[in-house]
């Protein structure tokens, strides 16, 4: 884009809450797989389950403190404070970690994680993986319910055109380059996944869907 018109193009981070943008990749100094850095006036910090900030490199959820963040809901009081606490912090729900340089990386979304025995693990780290696996041309992981693990992994294949995976090549490669707890239980090929009109597969159909097989979602 820049070679072509000259102009750089900026990425920026934001949610409608934190509107416009809450970080930017500096033109100049741009760190690919990153968020970039917090604009002016704007402070980032992660934090644990139970409120604490996190030190540089620990993963947690990304909360936001700036003018650009909402006053809140319209008449939803409730929701404003589950979102924002009585210092201005936003929770963002994305799990992200800050570098030394302060430079964010945004790992995955909180609702989506899943816990394993007590273990954290996030649907973008599996699928990342399986999407390198010749043949792969769309997957997508979920977490579901299991009474002895509290929940198991699953994932869900779309072959490209012409391609024929078996269970037993997404189990090895699997094991091959992820921990074991890591490894999903079970696998469903699928001509097609659930995505949003532009293109993010919905994980929570997916979820939905699994849960309602169980009989635990109506």
């Amino acid at each position: 884009w820049k070679q072509v018109t000259g102009c750089p193009v900026c990425e920026g981070y934001g949610m409608t809450e934190t509107s416009p943008v809450a970080t930017v990749n500096p033109s100049e100094y741009i760190q690919m797989g990153t968020i970039g850095i917090p604009v002016p006036s704007t402070l980032c910090k992660v934090i644990d389950d139970v409120g604490n900030e996190l030190a540089f490199g620990e993963t947690g959820e990304l909360c936001i403190k700036g003018p650009q963040v909402m006053k809140g809901y319209w008449q939803r009081q409730e929701a404003t404070d589950e979102m924002v606490d009585s210092d201005g912090w936003l929770k963002t729900g994305d799990i992200a970690i800050i570098q030394p340089d302060g430079y964010i990386r945004i790992v995955d979304r909180k609702k989506d994680m899943i816990l394993i025995s007590g273990f954290n693990v996030y649907p973008n780290e599996l699928e990342d993986v399986l999407a390198t696996l010749p043949g792969v041309l769309q997957c997508a992981a979920i977490g579901i319910p299991d009474e002895k693990s509290g929940e198991s992994i699953k994932v869900f294949v779309v072959a490209k055109p012409g391609v024929t995976l078996t269970k037993d090549q997404i189990m090895v490669h699997m094991r091959a380059n992820l921990t074991a707890y890591k490894v999903p239980r079970s696998v469903e090929f699928r001509d097609v996944l659930p995505t949003t009109n532009v293109g993010k597969i919905l994980r929570r159909e997916l979820r939905d869907e699994e849960l309602k097989k169980l009989g635990l979602k109506k």
